[in-house]
């Protein structure tokens, strides 16, 4: 018992830290979108 909940909390662990850096790439992708955006508008990043 005391192995499961251990696992559970380590996996639980693993899939938030997981869910926040697919977070943090899309949020990278977008700012870079804009950011190719401005220059082809004539502004800079």
């Amino acid at each position: 018992m005391r192995k499961f909940l251990t696992l559970a909390l380590i996996g639980g662990g693993l899939a938030l830290s997981a869910c926040n850096a697919v977070q943090g790439l899309g949020e990278d992708i977008k700012s870079a979108g804009e950011c190719g955006e401005d220059v082809m508008n004539g502004g800079n990043c």
